[in-house]
């Protein structure tokens, strides 16, 4: 075989294997969107650690707190809810679905809160290249939120694209399969 037939052969071989990892644990695709959604919000801190500290609304600080607290833990409370080839923790899915709740009521505290500042009648917070994070923060809590929205929907949608990549075919078919001659095991030459 060719180092070109190789190369092309691989390909397929590479996407059946993952189609194999995907149907054996399809839970993997939610929990990718969870993590980029922790990963997003960790690395925009700073935007709200400054946004915090420049309007120190009623709770802002606890928001952000709790969101990243929650994070981490609905990811923890995730991996348990599904082991591999196991059936559904159901208290840990439970557990996992109220920290998606508070996940999503602290970034729409949060934004309600910048929101505020930036609209109040006594001492509005203007917006201009020295506040430009503030901006950033609100843009950062939009994104964050439809990213744990989206991680929301696809665990609920987990028994159905469960179910539909169960349906892709993965099997190797085997040349010559059926043809093979009778084998003496005698031991007589």
């Amino acid at each position: 075989m060719s180092a070109a037939e190789k190369k092309s052969s691989s390909m397929p071989e590479f996407l059946r294997r993952f189609f194999v990892a995907l149907k054996r644990q399809p839970s993997i695709i939610a929990l990718v969107v969870l993590i980029i959604a922790f990963f997003y919000y960790s690395l925009n801190l700073t935007h709200i650690s400054d946004t915090t500290a420049k309007i120190q609304g009623p709770g802002m600080g606890l928001s952000g707190f709790a969101t990243m607290l929650f994070s981490m833990l609905s990811l923890v409370c995730f991996l348990n809810a599904f082991p591999k080839r196991k059936k559904p923790v159901i208290p840990m899915v439970v557990l996992m679905f109220v920290m998606f709740g508070i996940i999503i009521f602290c970034d729409v505290r949060y934004s309600g809160l910048i929101m505020t500042a930036l609209t109040r009648e006594v001492n509005p917070i203007k917006l201009d290249a020295t506040t430009a994070y503030i901006a950033q923060a609100y843009n950062v809590l939009q994104n964050h939120m439809m990213l744990e929205g989206a991680g929301v929907v696809l665990v609920l949608l987990l028994p159905v694209y469960s179910k539909l990549l169960r349906r892709i075919n993965t099997s190797i078919t085997v040349e010559d399969n059926g043809k093979l001659d009778v084998i003496d095991i005698s031991g007589e030459d």
